[in-house]
């Protein structure tokens, strides 16, 4: 996405006025329909023309490269299991937030997009309807 933002800014200069708005997610209805077309590969209306785009329309930034200096062996990294959905769910049930303060309200900002039902913890749909199941990360990984 930032490539695309790059290339807008290339081209601001070559417009008398240029605006950008934001359009939440509800009120773009065009988009909204775009996009079930595409994930569910849904036939088109006829009249209706699909262009496929394999490849994206401007040139991209390269990736960064790996650092070529050579690992330090008195390092090591450390693998923590922590189940992610613990600080959200003690959240919602005591509103007890951890120490960190940046965490703190990382954790309070995010709960709200979840439910609990029953010990279970759930993701809320985009429109309130669907409910997501939240899993851990290994299960997760099983159903892979």
């Amino acid at each position: 996405m930032d490539d695309y933002v790059v290339e807008v800014c290339k081209l601001e200069n070559k417009f008398a006025r240029l605006e950008i708005h934001h359009v939440i997610r509800d009120n773009n209805v065009g988009s909204d329909i775009l996009s079930k077309l595409g994930s569910t590969q849904a036939q088109v209306s006829a009249g209706v023309f699909v262009q496929e785009l394999h490849h994206p329309s401007i040139k991209t930034t390269e990736p960064p490269t790996a650092d070529p200096a050579p690992a330090d062996a008195s390092r090591e990294v450390m693998m923590l299991d922590v189940d992610w959905r613990v600080d959200i769910i003690n959240y919602i049930l005591n509103e007890k937030l951890p120490t960190d303060k940046t965490e703190a309200v990382r954790i309070a900002g995010r709960s709200k997009g979840y439910v609990l039902v029953g010990r279970k913890l759930y993701k809320r749909g985009p429109h309130l309807v669907v409910l997501m199941k939240c899993i851990p990360r290994e299960e997760g990984q099983a159903l892979c």
